[in-house]
């Protein structure tokens, strides 16, 4: 496989690099600014990869919206970011239709589009504005388009929405919609970093601060059309009938969790929709595809199930009431779901 430097030197020279090998060093720039969250990073390349949108949650300060304008500042792509707050309006989000004079007593409505029209959509603290601003988002998660006054915009091919959440302050934040929470690929957790990691943190914001956050050898970002490239070689990653049968058993069971015993009959409420067997599908071929293999394997599935599952489980009152954590219960199904051999 080239190194870092072989790769650059063949995006700069106008040459496309191999799909894999453009990817691996995207991930590998934002490791570099993002110290000791290298899995939170690889959950966003998968994203990405994955036509998904993502939710991130976790504490303050934990680098949430640096890891996703990182990814924005290594792409050859387009970034806005929607601050949510309790005022803001569904055309904050959308765009909205303006009136302009033509200054002969008459005038035209002219569409002006909103901070969603971009590649990479930072909304962040999504959970501090109404439903009704929430529910803009929906339509563009889903079918990548935006209906304004009767009128259909659609969206650029490359659309993600990546949003931050903060789990625990409560005074002025809204619950989000099961629906929209559907609408996430992956819900991803951020956790404090160790303290050699946060020591190296230390270190390079001292240096950004040295420099003014500025680098004097920069290097090309990312083309687009690298990550079309990836994921057309995803669409090939081979899925054996017996991987499915196991995506489709572990979403089961969170449906049917009386015939897995009284752990889960007594914790898990509602199950999964089939969008989690998609999640499971669509990342664990991406999984694979970063591995370096054709095929996926039962690993690729367990290594993405969390992510892919955490936000589409609800828990009984006597789970919350004893402590358990939608991870808890992934962790048992995937411990009593067998692989179809």
């Amino acid at each position: 496989m080239p190194d870092k430097t072989q790769v650059v030197s063949r995006l700069d020279s106008g040459h496309p690099a191999h799909a894999r090998d453009a990817i691996l060093d995207l991930q590998a720039r934002v490791n570099q600014s993002i110290i000791g969250q290298e899995r939170v990073v690889e959950r966003l390349i998968i994203a990405l990869l994955a036509n998904g949108n993502v939710l991130i949650e976790g504490l303050p300060g934990l680098a949430k919206t640096r890891a996703i304008k990182s990814l924005a500042q290594n792409l050859e792509a387009e970034f806005s970011r929607i601050q949510f707050t309790p005022d803001l309006l569904p055309s904050d989000v959308t765009g909205g239709e303006i009136y302009r004079s033509d200054g002969q007593g008459g005038g035209t409505f002219e569409f002006r589009q909103g901070p969603v029209f971009g590649n990479l959509i930072l909304a962040d603290e999504i959970n501090r504005a109404p439903a009704k601003v929430q529910s803009a988002l929906l339509e563009a998660m889903e079918e990548r388009q935006v209906t304004v006054a009767g009128k259909r915009y659609t969206l650029p091919d490359l659309f993600m929405v990546l949003a931050t959440e903060n789990p625990i302050e409560q005074e002025g934040t809204y619950p989000l919609p099961e629906a929209q929470m559907d609408r996430f690929l992956m819900h991803v957790r951020i956790d404090y970093p160790s303290d050699g990691d946060e020591v190296k943190v230390l270190r390079l914001v001292r240096d950004e601060n040295a420099s003014g956050g500025t680098s004097s050898a920069s290097p090309p970002k990312i083309p687009q059309r690298a990550i079309f490239d990836a994921r057309a070689e995803i669409d090939r990653i081979n899925s054996a009938e017996a991987i499915e049968s196991y995506m489709v058993g572990l979403i089961a069971a969170t449906r049917r969790p009386v015939e897995y015993g009284d752990k889960l009959k007594q914790w898990i409420a509602i199950g999964a929709s089939p969008r989690g067997s998609l999640a499971l599908d669509r990342t664990s071929r991406v999984q694979a595809w970063l591995r370096g293999r054709d095929y996926v394997v039962p690993e690729d599935v367990q290594a993405v199930a969390h992510d892919c599952l955490r936000h589409r489980v609800s828990l009984s009152y006597e789970a919350s009431a004893d402590g358990v954590k939608p991870d808890d219960v992934i962790d048992e199904i995937i411990r009593q779901v067998a692989v179809a051999t």
